[in-house]
């Protein structure tokens, strides 16, 4: 099974240098407002979020509703080149993202 990170340092981008954390947070901002931005594809995390819209506007202060977004659009190779078109970024940037502001592997906790 392939991990998240198998071949990448956590957060690292191809270039050589590492998407920082506030840049990583910038970005899934703006991934936030493409995908609020249409009810469908807001319906479509939601529902796979197992969101309410109730559950949305609590989660929304929290860090874990972006990483859980990010989730959703890398997971969806459509949307996800949808998105990185629409905010004029290679998707290897919105999975950068992701990679820094998901949960870490099981192999990064301690021993």
């Amino acid at each position: 099974m392939k991990r998240k990170s198998d071949g990448f340092a956590r957060g690292s981008d191809p270039r050589g240098g590492v998407l920082s954390a506030s840049a990583a947070e910038a970005l899934g901002a703006r991934v936030f407002g493409y995908v609020t931005g249409d009810p469908g594809r807001l319906l479509r995390f939601m529902e796979s979020a197992g969101l309410t819209p109730d559950a949305l506007r609590q989660a929304a202060d929290g860090p874990d509703l972006i990483a859980g977004l990010l989730d959703h659009v890398v997971a969806d190779e459509e949307l996800l080149v949808a998105c990185a078109s629409a905010l004029e970024v290679p998707p290897e940037r919105i999975t950068q993202a992701w990679r820094r502001l998901g949960p870490p592997d099981p192999g990064e906790f301690g021993a």
